[in-house]
C-alpha cells in the first residue's frame, strides 16, 4: 500500500468517526442543553431537572423493574436457544432452517399486531395467577429472538461444534456437560453478544409495556413529558447514558484474559532425560 492511499484511508476513517460520533453526540448535547435551560428567556442556566429526578419514586421502581426484565429476558433467552440451536446443529440439522425461520419470525410482525394477540393472555395470567411486569419478560423474549439468534449462530458457526462434541462424547461426557461446559465456553463473545442485544431492546422498550399498562423505563419517561418536559428530556438523557455505560462494562466481561506464563527465574529450563548410551 503506497504512503498517499495510507493517507487517504487514514482521513475517510477520522471522517466517517467524526460524522458518525455527531449523529448520536449532536442530539444528546441538545437535549442536555434543553434540560439546563431556566423557565424564562435569559434566565440563567440550572440542574434543577437533574437533581429533581430522584424526587419521582415511580422513576427509581420503574429502573428497577427495567433492569429485572432485562436479566430475566436474557437469561430467559439463553436457556431456550442455547441448548435448542446446539442440539439441531448436532442431531437434527434438518430442522435448522425450520428453527431459523420461527426465530426470524417476529421481525415481520408488527410490535402492535404482537400486542393485540397476546393481551388476552396477558388479561387471563393478570387475573388467575398474577399481575406483575414481570410477565412482560414472555413478549421481550419474542421480540429478542432475531436478534439472539442471529448471535448465536455466529458462534456456532465460527466454532467445529461436531468435533469437539464427539471428542468429549468419547471421553464419557454426558450432553449436558458438551453442551454447557465444551460448546458454550468457545462461543463466549457470541453469548455476550446475544446478551448484550437483549438488555439493549429491553431497556428501550415501550409498545408492549404501554399498551399492556405497565409501568417500564420508557413508559415512565413518556409520562414525565407529560407534566415537566426539562424532567423528562433530562431521564433521557440520563437513561440513554446509563444504558451505555452498563453496556460498556458488560463488553469487558466477554474480552479474552492474556494468559502469560509466569517468570520463573532461578530455575533451568527442563532438559529431556538422556536416553542409554
Amino acid at each position: 500500500m503506497t504512503r498517499a492511499r495510507r493517507l487517504r484511508l487514514r482521513v475517510f476513517r477520522v471522517i466517517v468517526l467524526v460524522l458518525g460520533g455527531a449523529f448520536f453526540l449532536v442530539p444528546i448535547g441538545a437535549m442536555f442543553e434543553f434540560s439546563t435551560r431556566g423557565n424564562r428567556v435569559g434566565a440563567p442556566r440550572t440542574l434543577e431537572a437533574w437533581t429533581t429526578i430522584v424526587t419521582y419514586p415511580d422513576l427509581l421502581g420503574a429502573i428497577r423493574d427495567s433492569l429485572g426484565l432485562a436479566t430475566i429476558t436474557s437469561v430467559g433467552m439463553l436457556v431456550l436457544l442455547l441448548p435448542t440451536m446446539i442440539w439441531v446443529r448436532l442431531r437434527l440439522p434438518r430442522l435448522k432452517r425450520t428453527i431459523e425461520f420461527l426465530c426470524l419470525l417476529p421481525l415481520t410482525i408488527p410490535a402492535i399486531v404482537l400486542v393485540v394477540g397476546l393481551s388476552p393472555v396477558y388479561r387471563w395470567m393478570a387475573i388467575n395467577l398474577v399481575d406483575t411486569i414481570f410477565l412482560l419478560s414472555f413478549a421481550y423474549l419474542i421480540l429478542v429472538l432475531p436478534f439472539a439468534y442471529r448471535a448465536l449462530d455466529a458462534g456456532l458457526s465460527a466454532i467445529d461444534v461436531k468435533t469437539l462434541s464427539e471428542a468429549a462424547r468419547s471421553l464419557g461426557a454426558g450432553w449436558g456437560t458438551v453442551m454447557f461446559r465444551v460448546i458454550a465456553p468457545n462461543m463466549a463473545s457470541a453469548l455476550l453478544n446475544a446478551c448484550l442485544l437483549s438488555v439493549a431492546l429491553v431497556l428501550g422498550e415501550f409498545t408492549f409495556a404501554n399498551l399492556l399498562s405497565y409501568l417500564n423505563l420508557q413508559v415512565e419517561i413518556f409520562q414525565l413529558g407529560l407534566a415537566n418536559a426539562g424532567t423528562s428530556i433530562a431521564v433521557s438523557v440520563a437513561s440513554l447514558m446509563f444504558a451505555f455505560i452498563l453496556l460498556v462494562i458488560l463488553s469487558f466481561f466477554g474480552r479474552p484474559r492474556k494468559r502469560v506464563a509466569p517468570e520463573r527465574t532461578g530455575l533451568p529450563y527442563p532438559i529431556a532425560a538422556a536416553g542409554p548410551r
